[in-house]
């Protein structure tokens, strides 16, 4: 069947009237030039801090401004494609068209979900944290699966990332690993892989060949910034330090670097171990215990503890997605009911049709509560 450019191209431009409503470019353009004008500010350099700030959020604006803009900009050029290759009867420039719609409406697709991200971390960095959970040696390996599935992703954007922690099994993958991912909105974005992954396969692992069901938890929480107030006193924090290993156990470190940190009013524990000292391990230690106490802080003013990263159990009945490699080849969330056939790709990163159909899910889930 022909497709339909008319009708496809005004369904695309109502999409960008809602995100521009969303978006409100008339006040992003002010804070653009209200950001400019203090880079211009011949002193902007003598405070480091604010000098980053204003930098990295005029970028932001530039980025948010220009992406809706851009995107204008390639609606009408696709319309300009469509009515010349009609024009001319072309059926090589209609083709064209057609491959350009395709990307279009992806395009605009992830950019009207980008407007759904309106939470109040949700366009900082993230911090993720991976833990094997029940399913012994299976949990652990399907703990290092999902750490790369999720790096593979950041790299598919070209998203920069940084392993913090890692504490392998003695066997084989990890126990528990932590890593940040640094992009506006990646909060937002990963905030909704939060929660409990059930994988089941023929463990490699068994030598009888049997189907084994495992476990494991992500927790996902928004970086800290200077400007937020989170102060730890220090006889909160126990501070133990340790020396880095790798795999198997084997040392990798010849001194004590590595810094495992204990908030002991909450049992917040925390460990790092892949910066070179001591001091840098304490330093990035501290970052992430101030952002996981930052969400308790927020949780407890809300009332919301349950929704709480750190309540995630990773056993049966609490699984929000599952990965399914015997006796058939799925993976499907169970709150979205988004499902696909190819679980190579997914592993290999391409879970962006999982996130958005999270943040779309939340958003009609906090729709609902609204309306209560």
């Amino acid at each position: 069947m022909a497709t339909d450019f008319t009708q496809e191209i005004k369904d695309l431009r109502s999409t960008m009237a809602s995100v521009r409503e969303v978006t409100d470019l008339t006040a992003l353009e002010q804070q653009i030039a209200e950001y400019e004008q203090q880079a211009a500010e011949p002193s902007l350099w003598d405070d480091q801090e604010r000098a980053q700030q204003v930098t990295s959020g005029l970028s932001r604006a530039k980025a948010e401004h220009d992406r809706v803009v851009g995107m204008d900009a390639r609606i009408d050029d696709l319309e300009a494609l469509v009515e010349m290759g009609q024009e001319e009867d072309d059926a090589d420039t209609l083709a064209e068209a057609e491959r350009e719609l395709v990307k279009v409406r992806k395009a605009v697709g992830e950019l009207e979900v980008r407007t759904l991200l309106s939470g109040e971390y949700d366009e900082r960095a993230a911090v993720v944290t991976i833990r094997a959970g029940a399913g012994g040696v299976d949990a652990a390996d399907f703990a290092e699966m999902l750490m790369r599935m999720y790096l593979r992703w950041a790299e598919r954007h070209g998203y920069p990332t940084k392993v913090m922690d890692t504490s392998y099994a003695e066997e084989a993958g990890l126990k528990s690993a932590t890593f940040e991912v640094d992009m506006p909105y990646a909060y937002g974005n990963l905030s909704v892989e939060g929660g409990t992954h059930r994988l089941v396969r023929i463990s490699p692992f068994d030598n009888q060949g049997r189907r084994q069901t495992s476990f494991a938890a992500v927790e996902v929480v928004p970086l800290i910034e200077g400007t937020d107030s989170i102060d730890i006193p220090e006889n909160e924090l126990k501070i133990d330090v340790f020396r880095s290993s790798g795999p198997g156990g084997q040392s990798v470190n010849t001194t004590d670097s590595a810094v495992r940190m204990t908030h002991i009013p909450t049992g917040t524990v925390v460990s790092m171990q892949n910066e070179k000292s001591q001091i840098q391990n304490r330093a990035a230690a501290l970052r992430v215990m101030q952002s996981r106490l930052l969400l308790i802080k927020k949780a407890e003013e809300a009332a919301e503890r349950k929704e709480l990263a750190g309540d995630i159990k990773a056993s049966w009945g609490e699984q929000m997605r599952s990965y399914v490699l015997h006796p058939y080849q799925m993976v499907k969330d169970l709150r979205t009911e988004h499902e696909v056939g190819n679980t190579s790709g997914v592993f290999d990163g391409d879970i962006d049709g999982f996130i958005e159909a999270g943040i779309r899910w939340r958003k009609a889930q906090e729709k609902a509560d609204a309306q209560g």
